[in-house]
């Protein structure tokens, strides 16, 4: 019985680990909509990453502009639109306006962009951000799974929370009152980037959606 015990005890120990070292979720804190501003469905959408990873940006561009393209919205990324040197070097106010001028004759009339605000460094016992009904199911339950506190090395597990915020900006409003919604995330222990960024752009347009900001896929 007691070998029984231990080696389910190991497998639930594993799983654990599968999940912690595959999974990542992005989960909203906070959000705003201008709802004066709001753009009848934006026909013409500069998606924007603002990250030094060169990789992360890109997937992230290239999954935002395909969830708008199934929406009937052209998007387009920024790194086909923006020089490498805008990107590059350190940009003026009067830089970016000139950018923005570019755009708006271009036929752009929104730009949506998000970036990672802060970057905080977790601790919590190996499992419990995924078994959240353990605490009803009795004391017996509850040490199965939290023994291993005595067994293993390692057991406290650490990860990170990335704060991100997204924007979605009307061109065609004026400058200085141009924000139509903003949402804040965290981004839970992205070990993988694709799928972490998967759940990311699902988060914004679940949101895009609800505010009607975007129609619903085609």
């Amino acid at each position: 019985m007691y070998k029984l015990f231990k080696i389910i005890r190991a497998i639930t120990y594993v799983m654990v680990i599968l999940i912690l070292a595959s999974c990542s979720s992005a989960r909203m804190t906070d959000t705003w909509v201008n709802k004066a501003l709001i753009i009848s469905h934006p026909k013409k959408v500069l998606v924007v990453g603002l990250t030094e990873n060169l990789t992360a940006r890109k997937i992230f561009e290239e999954q935002l502009k395909t969830e708008l393209n199934k929406r009937g919205i052209e998007a387009v990324e920024s790194y086909d639109v923006f020089e490498s040197t805008f990107t590059s070097l350190k940009q003026t106010e009067k830089d970016i306006q000139n950018e923005i001028k570019k755009l708006t004759q271009d036929g752009f009339d929104a730009i949506l962009i998000s970036v990672v605000k802060g970057v905080d460094e977790k601790e919590s016992y190996s499992g419990d951000r995924y078994m959240m009904d353990y605490y009803w199911r009795g004391f017996g339950w509850y040490y199965f799974l939290y023994q291993d506190a005595y067994f293993i090395d390692g057991y406290y597990d650490r990860y990170k929370v990335y704060h991100i915020e997204s924007s979605l900006y009307n061109l065609k409003a004026n400058n200085e009152k141009s924000l139509v919604w903003v949402a804040s995330y965290n981004l839970v222990d992205p070990r993988q980037i694709n799928s972490s960024v998967s759940n990311y752009v699902k988060a914004i347009i679940k949101s895009l959606e609800k505010e009607q900001i975007i129609p619903n896929a085609f």
